[in-house]
């Protein structure tokens, strides 16, 4: 018999080699039905795969992103068996599930994919998976794993072998087709009953830009039609509210081929808009302490070396510029921390300067590969809204609750509703990581305490944490139920080490001081996308651009409109007048869709009497008002929203 521990602490005995699905069904029969997958001693889990051994086990379902994973994963090999038996000589590259579906990357040698055949694949699909064959796991050895693949022509799946280690390599097999993977999978296709392929792209083999270029073909599949059909409605909303679409249609920010790809170019009304995000955090963080600094645009090469981010992302970032002298480098800073520790070393720290809190809205850059750019949420450039807090070891965790505070207060006041997630190290493999498992212990310990004494629960996630210190993570749910993940909170332990940073301790001893890296925003472009996205492009009244516009009925009425901009920007109201020469239901039409809260329709009888007739986004009619009434109702109402 088998001692198996469950997530509430419970343990049942168990014959061994019993699966997960017998464990569910020991429990309850509708369990049986909904599991899709597993974890056994926080290893990924076929619900199918024997267990041998004492340990703890998890089931989850498709609301659990563990269960959808393993249902997409084996969704992906369900598109690329109907994909091999529609197309001949296809080769196979690697086939993953996704946030929201999957994607398989293929060569389709002599063939041609095109949206054309969406259709074809997805009838294949279909008719594959009413089969409902067996998803079959297989240990293999490394030679025999070479001359399977090798025989059936796969090409990139060889070079894949040839990186693994012999006796750690599993296939996994569905009818004709047998793919190269660790799993885990659902127990049969037959649970697939709704199928879409989403779109095509190009991918380069391995990210490389100098190896093949593959076809990426992107689908998503649901255990019932109906969540399909919701999701495709769903997807139809999210195309209305595309952050690229709206900040083209508000005037906010644009992006030119002469600039260069992923490098945003800031409208005014954008800019202004930044500015208040920017101008908000600063009030906040005033509150908290923090000191505004500013570091350059670029550093030498060698700071990057001595932080360890050179090595870790070196790939990632610009290639190093060279100046005229010999030697010489530097780069375009792809991160602001390196720079913040060398403003700690500026001077010498005692126990009574701590904590150090540094804040910098600092614009940094990496190289994302053009075919991954995407509007404001993946961009070659992008502004910080970064900090960096010195503390002693005693101050950490004080410290780290101060900046969840003012995380949550930031998505409360955009009304995100958010989870949050703990990003552990991998104790597994530890070369993807710096310093010891001391410091790592003790990092780790001061998040999971903080969020226990907050009543946050967060989700622990072995393997996410940055090279440097685990993280908590804050991914917001936006209004059509989508995750983004924004802020995130870092302990360092492994920097001041780097960058030898001190501070003399009541004793008169010199110690390491504990760095917080934080960002509650994240970057302001993919905030501002996200926040565009989450409500259709109609902000709060006190970050939009432009509250109102003057629409005079006709050009005898303009010189009156240019009254009331005038009046109202006096009292602070950001306010323009759309004088075209059309009609007044086009000229409504044209600024609903630009989003401006309020929409001031002015002729005669408001000329006469010092009014604007007021009408709300959305068609909402308020009559008429005197100038100055309305100046005080909007300031009124933005007084109220801005209480930070």
């Amino acid at each position: 018999m088998i001692n198996i521990k469950f997530p509430d602490g419970s343990v049942r005995q168990y014959e061994s080699g019993v699966t997960p699905l017998d464990i569910a069904k020991s429990i309850s029969e509708g369990l049986a039905r909904n599991v899709l997958a597993a974890s056994f001693n926080d290893e990924e889990w076929d619900i199918s795969r024997p267990i041998c051994m004492d340990g703890e086990i998890k089931l989850f379902k498709w609301e659990d992103d563990e269960g959808k994973h393993a249902f997409w994963h084996t969704s992906a090999h369900l598109l690329a068996e109907a994909l091999q038996e529609l197309y001949d000589g296809i080769q196979f590259g690697i086939g993953p599930a996704i946030e929201n579906g999957f994607y398989y990357d293929i060569d389709p040698g002599e063939n041609k994919l095109t949206d054309a055949d969406f259709a074809k694949i997805e009838k294949k699909m279909a008719e594959l998976a009413s089969k409902n064959e067996a998803v079959v796991r297989r240990d293999i050895s490394k030679a025999d794993a070479l001359k399977f693949f090798g025989d059936h022509g796969q090409t990139y799946k060889c070079e894949l072998i040839n990186e693994l280690e012999d006796g750690h390599i599993t296939t996994y097999t569905q009818g004709n087709f047998t793919d190269l993977c660790r799993g885990p999978h659902i127990p049969s296709t037959g649970a697939i009953k709704a199928v879409k392929v989403m779109s095509l792209a190009g991918a380069y083999w391995r990210g490389d830009e100098n190896r093949s270029q593959l076809v990426r073909v992107y689908g998503i599949s649901f255990p019932k039609k109906k969540m399909l059909d919701e999701y495709l409605v769903m997807l139809e909303e999210a195309k209305k509210r595309d952050h690229r679409k709206i900040g083209k249609e508000m005037e906010l920010f644009a992006f030119s081929p002469n600039v260069g790809p992923g490098l945003p170019l800031w409208l005014p009304k954008g800019a202004a808009l930044r500015n208040r995000l920017q101008d908000m955090l600063a009030k906040i963080q005033k509150r908290y302490g923090y000191l505004q600094v500013i570091t350059p645009h670029i550093g030498n090469k060698a700071l990057y070396v001595t932080s360890g981010h050179y090595a870790k992302y070196g790939k990632d970032s610009f290639r190093p510029i060279q100046t005229p002298e010999e030697g010489e480098e530097y780069m375009l800073k792809p991160m602001n921390c390196p720079h913040h520790c060398e403003i700690y070393r500026t001077a010498p720290r005692s126990y009574r300067d701590l904590p150090l809190r540094f804040a910098e809205f600092g614009t940094v850059y990496r190289y994302e590969q053009s075919g991954e750019l995407h509007g404001l949420t993946r961009v070659r450039c992008f502004c910080q809204d970064d900090a960096h807090l010195f503390c002693t070891p005693d101050q950490l965790k004080q410290e780290f609750l101060g900046v969840m505070d003012i995380i949550s207060f930031i998505f409360k006041v955009f009304g995100f509703e958010y989870e949050a997630q703990i990003s552990l190290r991998d104790p597994n493999n530890k070369d993807k990581y710096v310093g010891t498992d001391e410091v790592w212990e003790k990092a780790e310990r001061a998040i999971i305490e903080a969020c226990e004494e907050k009543g946050l629960v967060a989700k622990q996630v072995t393997g996410e944490a940055a090279f440097y210190g685990p993280k908590l993570d804050f991914m917001v749910k936006d209004a059509l139920g989508r995750r983004w993940q924004l802020g995130t909170i870092q302990v360092d332990y492994n920097l001041p080490e780097r960058f030898q940073l001190e501070y003399t301790g009541a004793d008169n001893q010199k110690h390491r001081p504990v760095m917080i890296h934080r960002a509650p925003f994240g970057s302001l472009e993919r905030f501002i996308a996200v926040l565009l996205e989450h409500t259709a492009g109609k902000l709060p009244l006190w970050l939009v651009p432009d509250q109102a516009v003057i629409l005079p009925i006709s050009e005898k009425f303009n010189d009156y409109a240019q009254h009331v901009a005038d009046e109202l920007n006096k009292r602070d109201v950001r306010a323009y007048v759309d004088n075209r020469n059309e009609k007044i239901g086009k000229k409504i039409r044209d600024n609903e869709l630009k989003r401006i809260p309020y929409l001031l329709i002015v002729g005669e009888k408001e000329a006469g009497n010092e009014e604007v007739s007021v009408r709300k986004q959305g068609g909402i009619d308020l009559g008429s008002k005197k100038i100055t009434t309305f100046a005080d109702e909007i300031n009124a109402e933005v007084e109220e929203m801005t209480r930070f």
